[in-house]
């Protein structure tokens, strides 16, 4: 297991030519310390595990490490299905100004014929991610101030990860200084 940079991580999805509507995500507070975990998985990748912190609101640092090639019958009942009411996306910056407007131009057009018609939530949400070519998103299952059950049922299932991803980030906890009060 080869623990990397959360962005680096990212990086890998964003340019993976996967159905991007596969994707799955569930997320929450870390168990102990400061933090959040999220896992995220798409049936023909695997599953992902990252842990990252906010070092200061423009700031977000963190660990990750691929734990499973695949969603497998014991890890798709933890990962939410579409009737989850919370999504998800990874979206990479345009390359150029060109590419910047032409998706400025679909989803303008996107949004329009969604504003004439009616639709649902999780539609427009879908079409919108399309429009600007998002290469992952899905439901996801997310408590913001706690953590969901599926969480601790994979923190418990890829322990080992678990252990080596916390202490990677504790690393970067103490190199930063973020745990220690200021006045």
């Amino acid at each position: 297991m080869r623990v990397r940079d959360w962005d680096d991580i990212l990086a890998d999805v964003a340019s993976d030519s996967t159905d991007p509507d596969g994707w799955r995500a569930v997320a929450g507070s870390r168990r102990e310390g400061l933090g959040e975990d999220l896992y995220f998985g798409h049936p023909s990748v695997g599953v992902y595990h990252l842990k990252t912190y906010a070092k200061n609101p423009r700031d977000l640092r963190g660990v990750g490490t691929k734990i499973a090639r695949r969603v497998d019958d014991e890890l798709d009942p933890l990962l939410p299905g579409e009737e989850s009411p919370g999504r998800f996306a990874v979206q990479s910056p345009p390359a150029d100004e060109e590419q910047a407007k032409d998706a400025a131009t679909r989803l303008r057009e996107t949004l329009k014929v969604h504003a004439e018609a009616p639709t649902s939530a999780d539609h427009l949400f879908e079409d919108v991610m399309e429009a600007i070519d998002s290469p992952a998103f899905g439901p996801m299952d997310y408590e913001f101030d706690g953590r969901p059950d599926e969480l601790d049922e994979l923190s418990d299932t890829f322990e080992e990860a678990e252990e080596l991803l916390s202490a990677e980030l504790e690393d970067l906890i103490d190199e930063d200084d973020v745990d220690r009060g200021f006045h």
